[in-house]
């Protein structure tokens, strides 16, 4: 698990599993700290329910202030955890207000990687060369058992972590690479 990064158990799923509460959290993360009327400007919403729904977070520890940044009666907010991992025993939860909150938060985190994906694809010709050159859109069909399949995610989690830890961050060409892993079973033909 990255450093900085939350398991998320069944209070705190509920908590996070709303659509503008995983779009403010990601914009704090990707783009750092905000007021409640940045947010709402961001995202197209208005500034009581972005405050509204950074309290909720808050009262989670998704979100904390930044008060260096505010001025005045101005609360600025920034990310209290830098990723969330969700904890495979949430599938077996019988809550049903779990496994809705299940539900919502799959589908907004799907609907997030094909947003990034789209956004890349449509501004990739603004992109150098190098980085069209380094850039990777493939899918694979394997046959695995769910034990196998479970080690392949593992192994491929822990080489994500090990460029995480030896990352070019002060390289003068670095950039902030998303990558997206999705590992599922699918019915059908062999």
């Amino acid at each position: 698990m990255a450093p900085g990064s939350r398991v998320l158990d069944p209070r705190s799923l509920r908590a996070l599993a709303h659509p503008l509460r995983i779009q403010m959290l990601r914009a704090l993360r990707h783009q750092g700290p905000a007021t409640a009327s940045q947010l709402a400007e961001r995202l197209g919403e208005s500034s009581g329910a972005t405050s509204y729904h950074l309290r909720q977070l808050a009262a989670h520890g998704f979100v904390e202030d930044a008060p260096e940044l505010g001025k005045g009666r101005e609360r600025w907010w920034k990310a209290a955890v830098q990723g969330t991992y969700f904890d495979a025993s949430l599938h077996k939860n019988p809550d049903p207000e779990v496994q809705g909150a299940v539900e919502v938060y799959f589908h907004e985190i799907a609907n997030i990687h094909t947003q990034e994906l789209n956004t890349y694809l449509g501004t990739r010709h603004q992109w150098d060369e190098v980085w069209q050159d380094s850039s990777d859109m493939s899918d694979f069909t394997l046959h695995l058992s769910p034990e196998r399949a479970h080690e392949l995610n593992s192994k491929i989690h822990e080489l994500i972590d090990e460029y995480r830890e030896s990352g070019d961050r002060d390289a003068p060409d670095a950039q902030r690479i998303r990558m997206h892993l999705h590992a599922f079973p699918q019915h059908g033909a062999n």
